[in-house]
């Protein structure tokens, strides 16, 4: 089984196509996890025990997790989302040549996506592509300002931008590999809807639909592929949702619940 089988089950079976990101900054953790010897994986156990009935998915992002402590603290929250039946997508935009990139693959050991840079090129790519169990969500078009820099350039030569000339190369790498979504943000929609025009077929991983304010109906329409498989995910709008609360983890459920109900009002 591949990564967006699983995954298309998942969605089938829980009724959500949403990501729930799992970003624990420590200076932003309760104070009540904040005494355990491993605080982010205290955070993340009681986020995952309230929400993951709404989760297609769990994405944490490794930058939250490079150090000795928190490598140990995202090795217990993947083990942990799976005993819950969520499948684990690592947000870590890897990539790299030669041995480097076969090093960072060894991660889908552990985990079951995975989001890369494609800037690189395709053998940058290629270890990660060569896990035909794991799902690799390339980079297209990001949710943050600054994506327009470089995405949004004119190639003359392909008469298309940057982040087209990326969707369709993925594109070509899925027919050979069958594991390659995108990276798609709800904060750009035009170009959103754009990008499934020119590839009707390929998984998006939607971001910045949360504290990002990105488009919650653009993010259904043109984050689902033809098959109705897609991840549309919020972080700091679930995890972070009350903070300062003493119901902190009641608040990301719920969260993540009317988040869920915005989302399949459009399905």
């Amino acid at each position: 089984m591949s990564f967006f089988d699983d995954i298309a089950k998942r969605i089938e079976a829980a009724d959500t196509v949403l990501s729930v990101g799992l970003d624990p900054d420590l200076d932003r953790l309760p104070d009540d996890v904040l005494e355990h010897d491993l605080p982010r994986w205290a955070f993340n156990r009681r986020i995952i025990d309230a929400t993951h009935e709404h989760a297609a998915v769990f994405k944490p992002n490794a930058a939250f997790y490079e150090d000795s402590a928190g490598w140990r603290s995202l090795r217990e929250t993947v083990a942990y989302a799976h005993g819950k039946g969520v499948p684990v997508l690592l947000d870590a935009k890897r990539a790299d040549i030669g041995n480097t990139a076969r090093q960072y693959a060894k991660i889908l050991d552990h985990v079951d996506a995975i989001t890369a840079n494609p800037y690189l090129g395709e053998d940058s790519l290629q270890p990660f592509l060569s896990r035909e169990d794991a799902g690799v969500f390339v980079l297209c078009r990001t949710s943050n300002p600054g994506g327009m820099d470089f995405q949004h350039l004119e190639l003359a030569a392909y008469d298309r931008r940057l982040y087209e000339h990326v969707a369709e190369r993925a594109a070509g790498w899925n027919e050979e590999y069958g594991n390659v979504g995108l990276v798609v943000g709800a904060t750009a929609p035009d170009e959103l809807e754009a990008i499934r025009e020119r590839v009707p077929e390929l998984p998006f991983l939607v971001p910045g639909v949360g504290a990002q304010g990105g488009d919650v109906e653009a993010a259904i329409e043109y984050g689902l592929n033809d098959e109705g498989v897609g991840l549309v995910n919020s972080t700091r709008g679930i995890i972070f949702s009350s903070e300062g609360s003493p119901e902190w983890e009641r608040a990301a459920g719920e969260a993540a619940r009317r988040l869920k109900e915005r989302l399949n009002e459009h399905r």
